[in-house]
């Protein structure tokens, strides 16, 4: 990936928002043709890879805060494709995903696979893992900064 200036240029924050909008446009436009949003399909997801989980775990685990979890969670539930029940002790809730959700996400799977291959075609397999590259680092450094790890500056 190729560097014209040593210093950004531009607001960051508007940057990633345009495209984090232009990639939501193509995944949510194939994930769609299964009924589903990208968010609910990685909601799906991550329940069906976490197993029955507690939601608190669940939205750390998707850096969501509870009252989105809750609203997202509720959406899946009217459809049949997660269920909350109880946990280990009385004020535990635990989420699943149920036989009809995974069969969703099974569905949903090869429109994102599709999504995921468009992608890489319109940007280039390199570039993508550049982007993945710079974006693991930089939510590593502002999950410390964000959780009182120690100050790069320091």
């Amino acid at each position: 990936m190729a560097h014209t200036s040593a210093s950004p240029q531009g607001c960051t924050y508007f940057k990633l928002r345009q495209l984090l909008r232009s990639v939501s446009r193509l995944y949510d436009a194939e994930i769609g043709q299964a009924g589903l949003k990208g968010t609910q399909f990685s909601l799906l997801g991550y329940v069906l890879a976490l197993g029955p989980v507690n939601p608190g775990e669940l939205a750390e685990r998707m850096g969501l805060d509870g009252s989105t979890l809750t609203r997202n969670l509720r959406l899946l539930q009217e459809q049949g494709w997660v269920r909350q029940g109880p946990g280990a002790n009385a004020r535990e809730r635990r989420v699943e995903i149920t036989p009809e959700g995974q069969a969703k996400h099974a569905e949903a799977r090869v429109h994102w696979k599709r999504a995921q291959q468009t992608l890489n075609q319109v940007l280039e397999p390199g570039e993508v893992a550049h982007l993945h590259a710079a974006m693991d680092r930089a939510q590593a450094l502002l999950h410390d900064r964000e959780h009182g790890g120690a100050d790069p500056a320091a």
